[in-house]
C-alpha cells in the first residue's frame, strides 16, 4: 500500500509517516496542497491521509481536484471540526472517511487499512497463496505454520506479489509501490529484497523471475507440503532410495554355509 500524508505540522506529518512505515506501508509526505497535488499527479497513491485546514490551498479544494481528475485514491479527511455539518461537508466534496484531530494513531492506522483494501481488488486481510500466510492487518507472515521474520520492505514487496494474484509485477512497479519517492527508478534494491525474501522463504521456491518482465508468486506454486508428496521429490524415496534389507537366503554366507 501506498499512501500520502498531507499536514501542515510537519511534527505531526512525520510521526504518522514514521508509524506508518513501521507498519511497512509506503508513506510520502507533503507539507501543502500544491505539493500535494503535485504528488498525486506523478504518484500511484492507495490512500491520502489529508489535512482539511491547510494554509494556501485548502484541503477541501485538493480533494475537490482529486475527485474531478476520476483518480482512484482514497481520501481520509483529518481536522479539528467537530460538528456535524462540517463533517458532512467534508465527505459530500468526495472524501471517503473522516477523522477529528486529536486521534489515536492505532485508529488512523485502521481507516487507512480500510480504505487502501477498496482500491485493490477484493481481497480479505488474510491472504494465502503456496503455502504462504499473509496477515496485512497484524503484519504477520508465515509458511506451512513457520513464522517468517520480515523487514518492512520484505513484507511488503511479498503483500504485493500475492495481491497479484499470480500475475507478473515489474521491478518498476514494485519500487512505485514499496519504496518511498526519492528511491527512483533503480531497481538494484528490489533484487536485493527478493534475495533475502526468497531465503527467509525456503524451499520449495516460490517467487518467478520472469526474464524482461517481473517477478510472480503462479497460482500453482507448490507448497512444502504438496512439494513433498509429489513423485519423485527428494521427500518422497522411490524405490531405488529404499535400503535393502538383509537376504540371508541370498548373501555369500549363506551359500557358503549350505555347500
Amino acid at each position: 500500500m501506498r499512501v500520502l500524508v498531507v499536514e501542515d505540522n510537519a511534527f505531526l506529518a512525520e510521526m504518522i509517516a514514521e508509524g506508518m512505515r513501521r507498519d511497512a506501508i509506503t508513506v510520502d509526505v507533503a507539507l501543502d496542497g500544491v505539493s500535494a497535488l503535485r504528488k498525486l499527479q506523478f504518484g500511484d497513491y492507495d490512500v491520502l491521509v489529508l489535512d482539511r485546514d491547510l494554509p494556501g490551498m485548502h484541503g477541501d479544494e485538493v480533494c475537490r481536484r482529486l475527485v474531478a481528475k476520476g483518480l482512484l485514491t482514497r481520501v481520509l479527511m483529518l481536522t479539528a471540526s467537530v460538528t456535524v455539518a462540517e463533517r458532512v461537508e467534508g465527505l459530500s466534496l468526495g472524501a471517503d472517511d473522516y477523522l477529528t484531530k486529536p486521534f489515536a494513531y492505532e485508529e488512523l492506522l485502521a481507516r487507512v487499512l480500510a480504505l487502501g483494501r477498496r482500491v485493490q481488488p477484493a481481497l480479505p486481510p488474510v491472504i494465502e497463496r503456496a503455502g504462504i500466510t499473509l496477515d496485512t492487518a497484524r503484519r504477520q507472515a508465515d509458511r506451512d505454520g513457520a513464522a517468517l521474520s520480515l523487514t518492512r520492505k520484505e513484507f511488503a514487496v511479498l503483500e504485493t506479489l500475492m495481491r497479484a494474484n499470480g500475475a507478473v509485477v515489474s521491478g518498476e512497479d514494485l519500487i512505485e509501490k514499496v519504496w518511498e519517492e526519492n528511491a527512483g527508478y533503480d531497481t538494484n534494491p528490489v533484487r536485493v529484497a527478493l534475495s533475502r525474501l526468497r531465503t527467509k522463504l525456503g524451499g520449495p521456491p516460490v517467487i518467478e523471475t520472469v526474464p524482461g518482465a517481473g517477478y510472480r508468486i503462479a497460482a500453482s506454486a507448490p507448497s512444502r507440503q504438496h512439494a513433498a508428496e509429489a513423485p519423485g521429490s527428494p521427500e518422497t524415496p522411490g524405490p531405488a532410495d529404499i535400503p535393502r534389507s538383509a537376504d540371508t537366503s541370498g548373501s555369500s554366507d549363506s551359500r557358503r554355509a549350505g555347500r
